[in-house]
């Protein structure tokens, strides 16, 4: 789904396309797609194409929002989120900033104690 998303969007040459793995912080989704564009025109052309290219592949959208105003377009794929924007609206609410922080290091098991010493003779 990612890949069919990314493809679509570079086939109406979308631009500084970002994608980021968000599994580790949302039960929503999985990945988050950022992606620019040059007019609302472009924008909506670009959100069209997601939605058609993957509703091909049997994964329809399950919402798009703010198709009306074309300056930010969100396309819920499920475990794919696609935002279409104009770089100005990209810059104001800087969405890889907030969905790019690193998944949380794992403790490592600790030995115990006892397991760790030489044994007595």
């Amino acid at each position: 789904m990612e890949k069919a998303a990314v493809a679509a969007l570079e086939d109406i040459k979308a631009r500084d396309i970002v994608v980021l793995k968000v599994a580790h912080l949302s039960p929503l989704f999985e990945r988050v797609i950022i992606a620019s564009a040059d007019s609302t025109r472009q924008v909506k052309a670009l959100a069209a194409n997601v939605r058609e290219k993957l509703k091909d592949l049997g994964a329809p959208a399950i919402s798009v929002e703010g198709e009306e105003s074309g300056e930010w377009v969100l396309v819920d794929l499920g475990a794919v989120v696609v935002h279409v924007m104009q770089p100005a609206i990209r810059q104001y609410y800087n969405l890889e900033e907030l969905w790019d922080q690193p998944e949380p290091r794992r403790p490592r098991a600790r030995k115990k104690a006892a397991e760790s010493r030489p044994a007595a003779h």
